[in-house]
């Protein structure tokens, strides 16, 4: 099948359309995942015995299985369950978030242990309030040590998107299809989806390793 640069100006609008409900739900998604990754890692180490167990549980239940079966649990289990109806946007969104926020607690884990027990300590000597502690001395030396980890698992969502097509998402893989299937012309559609997901991915990977540089370096 011969390449058709016409054809190609035909559909770069849809593909266009596609790829901006993507880096929508890359976004939300990332915000969902890095906020409630914090709650989650603050709850497991608040040591409450229910409730960080009921968290560490539901925590491995969620890195135990795969992303595609908890998007259909969300859009067609829970709806007549519940009564609740989500769109396919938004329960993207949800189920993206939730997941890496599982592996975002990890990593908030994992930087706030790092911090120098010394910084504790003072923080006890000073009789800082809690609050304090967390928001003035402890998370800001946490975070930029695990900004790295948290710019990877954005690139991961960003990749992880066309998933949605199982639910209707009309993310650019999905625009690629429709314009594909009315066409009958694939090589064109799907060649440029991959580019577009290479133009923006690659630059991005680039810039994590040179930030996870910046602080190994501190």
């Amino acid at each position: 099948m011969e390449w058709d640069w016409s054809y190609v100006a035909e559909i770069i609008p849809a593909l266009l359309q596609g790829l901006l409900v993507t880096l929508e739900i890359t976004v939300l998604a990332s915000l969902v995942s890095y906020a409630l990754g914090l709650v989650f890692a603050l709850v497991r180490r608040s040591r409450v015995p229910v409730l960080s167990q009921a968290v560490w549980l539901f925590v491995e239940f969620v890195r135990s299985t795969p992303l595609l079966v908890q998007v259909f649990f969300l859009y067609y289990v829970l709806p007549p369950t519940t009564g609740i109806r989500l769109s396919a946007l938004t329960t993207g969104v949800i189920a993206l978030g939730v997941h890496y926020a599982t592996y975002a607690s990890e990593v908030y884990r994992a930087g706030i242990e790092a911090v120098p027990v010394g910084q504790w300590e003072a923080c006890l000597s000073l009789s800082l309030p809690r609050y304090r502690v967390w928001t003035g001395v402890i998370l800001p030396q946490a975070i930029p040590r695990i900004l790295p980890a948290l710019g990877n698992y954005t690139i991961a969502m960003f990749k992880e998107v066309p998933l949605l097509l199982a639910i209707g998402v009309l993310d650019i893989v999905n625009q690629a299809k429709e314009v594909g299937g009315e066409s009958f012309r694939v090589v064109e559609p799907y060649t440029l989806a991959g580019l577009l997901f290479l133009i923006l991915s690659y630059p991005s990977s680039i810039l994590v390793r040179r930030l996870e540089r910046r602080v190994s370096h501190r």
